[in-house]
């Protein structure tokens, strides 16, 4: 059986391995010079930059199927994450996964007892709710419908959720589905949220290797341009081609366009500013990610180098701080931006040596999720004829949904 392949990200990357390893004649076809799409990385002056803020939790059950944890060389992030207002900061992080942390979020006033007791209890019970009920029904409730359902109070969700479920959704208004919070706090509360010493490119390094070893055959700098599911026939830029089957793993709008399936059309955009500072000017806060609770001015700030060291050159720190949504103002003035937060946040240190290392602008970083979203995603075998499809658009927008695609695209075309 001859399978083509029409997009080399995580989704196209992982069918091309299955659909190799089950003996059909595997063809993928990349429209950029490097496989990955969304989740790729680059070194700029020694620093590794993933394009945008981008992590993998240990515990999504797809990633660890599909990947060789070992092989990546994971770097974690601490636990929970450090509240930051002008001249005040505080911790929040599990005490029983965190026991160096337990003081200090029980001496947290941004967050009240009763809240962190409800957190306690919420980890408890979703720790007993199996993967594939998570997303199966949201009760048509955003995330901060769910929260207030819980008891859950105004504060807790303006100083730690809004910036914290801000910067996984890019929504801080919480008008994510609850489904998605549900999922992602299981996983935040089951593994490790990391990076691989050679940045987040490497899981699509990897997940090529992988491929070609079981058989497939990868093309970058060549595009799929059509599609005709009679056949079906596959027009790219290195040729026509006849295939069997066609999996089309590209992003939602050009798969719509090959397929004429509906996609999801929305998009949330986010801007990183990559930035660093002297080695020796520490932040005082490790490897934990630091929440704005004023503001989303900017909304996050992770300390790239502090949980993975091979992100900075030597005696150099990389943070990476996230604006959501687009932004007007130039790179320096972001970098600005920043540097002043920073500098509120953390009133005792200088921060002459301050430095924007790049930019990245997302224009497509996820499609919106509101309550009741997987009600309106293509199925797998949605296009018509031998055509699948494969992308986190089919399941939900992460890095769990695009690898659990791949595989799902993977099995239709052979159940077919």
């Amino acid at each position: 059986m001859h399978v083509a392949v029409a997009g080399g990200g995580l989704a196209g990357l992982v069918a091309a391995r299955h659909l190799a390893e089950s003996g059909a004649e595997v063809e993928l076809f990349e429209a950029e010079p490097r496989v990955g799409g969304r989740v790729r990385s680059r070194v700029v002056d020694g620093y590794t930059l993933d394009r945008g803020f981008q992590v993998l939790s240990t515990a999504y059950p797809a990633a660890r199927r599909e990947l060789d944890y070992d092989a990546l060389d994971l770097r974690p992030f601490a636990l929970g994450a450090t509240i930051a207002r002008p001249n005040r900061r505080s911790t929040l992080a599990d005490p029983l996964a965190a026991p160096r942390s337990a003081l200090p979020t029980l001496l947290n006033r941004d967050v009240r007892t009763a809240d962190k007791l409800r957190l306690f209890q919420l980890q408890r019970e979703l720790d007993r709710v199996g993967w594939t009920e998570l997303l199966d029904d949201d009760g048509g409730l955003t995330i901060l419908e769910y929260l207030a359902d819980r008891g859950f109070s105004t504060a807790f969700v303006e100083r730690f959720a809004a910036p914290f479920y801000g910067g996984i959704t890019l929504d801080r208004s919480l008008g994510t589905s609850a489904s998605v919070f549900e999922y992602t706090f299981k996983a935040l509360s089951d593994g490790k949220t990391v990076v691989p010493a050679d940045g987040m490119g490497a899981i699509a390094d990897q997940l090529r290797a992988r491929a070609e070893s079981a058989g497939a055959t990868i093309e970058t700098d060549a595009a799929v341009t059509a599609i005709d599911a009679d056949g079906p026939r596959v027009d790219t830029s290195a040729g026509p081609r006849s295939p069997d089957a066609v999996v089309v793993a590209t992003d939602p709008k050009t798969a719509g366009e090959l397929t004429g399936v509906g996609t999801p059309t929305g998009s949330k955009a986010c801007v990183t500013v990559h930035c660093s500072l002297p080695e020796h000017q520490s932040l005082d806060t490790g490897s934990r990610i630091v929440l704005n609770a004023v503001d989303d001015e900017p909304n996050t700030v992770a300390p790239m180098s502090a949980a993975a060291s091979e992100y900075a050159p030597e005696g150099r720190q990389l943070l990476s701080a996230t604006f959501l949504g687009s932004r007007e103002e130039s790179d320096a003035e972001l970098g600005r931006v920043v540097r002043d937060a920073l500098a509120a946040w953390f009133p005792a240190n200088h921060f002459g040596e301050f430095e924007v290392v790049a930019v990245d602008r997302v224009d497509f970083a996820q499609f919106p999720q509101p309550p009741g979203f997987r009600e309106e995603l293509p199925s797998v075998d949605a296009p018509d004829g031998e055509v699948f499809l494969a992308g986190d658009y089919t399941r939900w927008s992460s890095i769990q949904g695009a690898l659990e695609s791949g595989k799902l695209a993977a099995d239709a075309v052979l159940d077919r």
